[in-house]
């Protein structure tokens, strides 16, 4: 945004499911510029809002081809300014937006005492977090502010990074998909070049992952950490379990994980996983029958 500000952008642009068009519209409105945001009608409601909350024009299409289709219309005819890639197939989004993500490796070196972690795992759609933090560690390794980088991990719903390493491709083809995932915010079937270039450099690898395995994660955090993440953060930690399962990590590794977002973004999703809220009576007994019944704890 202070590069739109910079060179007298008047209005901005952005494709998205909810988490980069919220941060879009936020630094947008503190710019004092309007926002236009192309969303998916399939989004929930709350993704909705939190863009409009912000002051942000959202509009609803049918498809992802459709928004950047249009996009592309008000970049290159009103010269409006975008944050989010508009190409088909998606090439990843502005280069200053990727250098921003270079900022988790800073912290995430900081946090470490200036060590960078053996592996960093990311959700991965287009790529922009994770060719930023691969660059981010990069060139901290260059400046000897760490002994090495760490190999990056992309956790995606539906794989296009993995089939291209496994096939030895140049450059990633979209892979064949169902509908959606419960990841929304994460399930392209396409993946991006600058995604491959930041996997094969850091010898890292892609995953593909299951609704399975992303709810299950999901519940974890929330349960056994006290972090309750959308599903799109969650698969983060389910790529991380997928490797575990496997021992394709060395059991004295050090993983950072990266998540992206919390739960309420997307209450929907973990209520397939939770009970129905059950009703309390005015008797307490009957209180703790309920416990036991619906949740299977005995506290009496």
């Amino acid at each position: 945004m202070a590069h739109a500000v910079e060179i007298g952008a008047r209005v901005i642009t952005i494709s998205s499911t909810g988490n980069h068009g919220a941060s879009t519209a936020a630094y947008a409105a503190r710019a004092g510029l309007p926002c236009v945001a192309f969303t998916l009608s399939s989004v929930p409601d709350a993704m909705k809002t939190l863009m409009q909350a912000y002051g942000a024009a959202v509009v609803a299409c049918s498809t992802s081809e459709a928004r950047w289709r249009l996009m592309r219309q008000g970049v290159e005819r009103l010269g409006w300014y975008p944050t989010s890639g508009f190409a088909q197939p998606p090439v990843g989004s502005t280069p200053w937006g990727v250098e921003g993500y270079k900022t988790i490796a800073y912290e995430v070196a900081e946090d470490f005492g200036w060590t960078a972690p053996d592996v960093v795992v990311v959700p991965a759609a287009y790529s922009d977090g994770l060719a930023g933090i691969w660059k981010g560690f990069t060139e901290l390794a260059e400046l000897g502010l760490v002994a090495h980088v760490p190999r990056m991990v992309a956790a995606e719903p539906f794989g296009p990074l993995a089939r291209a390493l496994e096939r030895g491709l140049d450059a990633p083809e979209a892979v064949p998909a169902g509908p959606t995932s419960v990841a929304f915010s994460i399930d392209s079937r396409y993946g991006t070049w600058q995604g491959l270039d930041a996997l094969r450099r850091s010898g890292g690898l892609g995953l593909a992952l299951t609704d399975e395995g992303i709810l299950e994660a999901q519940r974890l955090l929330a349960r056994d950490e006290g972090l309750f993440v959308e599903p799109s953060a969650a698969a983060a930690v389910t790529a991380v379990m997928q490797l575990a399962a496997r021992k394709a990590l060395e059991p004295e590794a050090t993983i950072a994980v990266i998540l992206t977002s919390g739960g309420l973004k997307d209450p929907g999703s973990a209520r397939t996983w939770l009970p129905e809220v059950p009703a309390a009576g005015d008797d307490f007994d009957a209180v703790l029958a309920t416990l036991r019944d619906a949740y299977g704890k005995d506290l009496g």
